[in-house]
């Protein structure tokens, strides 16, 4: 990774970045997906998920990037593997060398099993459905037929969905008093923009950890990624490097005052870029309260206050998670594709 937003180092990275979005908006159909070069920096760089990032050279040019993740502290095994080729140069083996070489890093660290996640294109034919039984892919199209090939499992299917800004005042208002009234008081709504003050840390620290565990993930057997109170304040200065605002919501309990569930909006530095749904969690033990519900709804109604002239926001969730699809759905937000989570075991 380069260590300074200049230089050939950062050209390369920046060259990466644009095969990641031309394979993005390609497989979605929409520039919203596309990420600039100086956010994916800041979740490159973190200590506590190592990445090795490669490029693929045809006369010069990068047409392609391998992607090599995992955990720092990590014993389970799992890593992430990725491989994006751009349109023009596919059919060549390039695929296929870049995920070679990404699988062979796997197996020196003696990972025991490999995950991708990869946009599809929806297209005609036979469909080809997850364990989970939620959700399905075109079975013809060529990253399913690549990775199929290479012996990887399709373990879930997640959806990318879109809400379009502005939202109507009236109706946010009217829905946001429902909302409430449907949690009752048991519950303080606490919001900020920027750093989580340090006396939540540890609760932000144990509901990001949870993130990880309690959200479906199929057979993925995704590792637990544990957090503290420092590594939250250090990924929160990390990525918002760039300029963007974090707008935080959580719900603290009135019965032991600890922090039951949060949601997360990364409003970035250009209006004309959508805004990114970040994690939203509410614990186990405090669900059937409509707090996500809430949660969401008042940091909709901040953004529309701070934040205004954005023109949508983008989310992903597992196709299976239909509580947390139910409640996005009312709100508003639209599919706008789907991408396959699959595994190969080392």
């Amino acid at each position: 990774m380069p260590e300074e937003r200049a230089g050939a180092a950062w050209a390369d990275f920046v060259a990466t970045v644009e095969v990641r979005n031309v394979c993005e908006e390609l497989g979605y159909g929409t520039p919203d997906v596309r990420v600039t070069p100086e956010r994916l920096l800041g979740w490159f760089q973190d200590p506590h998920s190592p990445h090795r990032l490669f490029g693929v050279r045809v006369d010069g040019l990068i047409v392609a990037r391998g992607l090599y993740e995992h955990l720092a502290d990590d014993d389970t095994g799992a890593c992430w593997v990725d491989a994006r080729v751009l349109p023009a140069y596919r059919g060549r083996g390039i695929g296929s060398a870049v995920m070679r070489h990404v699988e062979s890093l796997a197996r020196a660290e003696d990972r025991t099993h490999a995950i991708v996640y990869i946009v599809s294109a929806d297209g005609p034919g036979p469909r080809l459905e997850p364990p989970t039984g939620s959700g399905s892919l075109p079975a013809d199209n060529p990253e399913v037929r690549f990775l199929l090939g290479r012996g990887y499992r399709l373990e879930q299917v997640v959806r990318g969905s879109r809400l379009a800004l502005p939202l109507d005042p009236g109706e946010l208002d009217r829905r946001l008093a429902e909302a409430r009234v449907r949690t009752g008081e048991a519950y303080r709504i606490r919001t900020w923009a920027g750093a989580t003050p340090e006396p939540f840390r540890d609760d932000m620290a144990v509901l990001m950890t949870r993130m990880s565990t309690d959200a479906p993930q199929g057979a993925l057997e995704e590792p637990e990624d544990v957090w503290t109170a420092d590594r939250v304040a250090e990924h929160e200065e990390r990525s918002t490097a760039d300029g963007t605002v974090l707008l935080t919501a959580v719900a603290e309990s009135l019965a032991d005052g600890r922090l039951a569930g949060f949601t997360q909006l990364a409003v970035p530095p250009t209006a004309s870029a959508p805004v990114d749904q970040r994690d939203t969690l509410v614990l186990r033990e405090h669900r059937g309260h409509a707090l996500g519900m809430l949660l969401k709804l008042e940091n909709l109604a901040r953004l529309a206050r701070t934040h205004p002239g954005y023109p949508s926001i983008t989310t992903w969730n597992a196709d299976e998670n239909r509580h947390m699809l139910a409640v996005n759905e009312e709100l508003g937000f639209t599919p706008m594709g789907y991408e396959g989570a699959w595994r190969l075991d080392l």
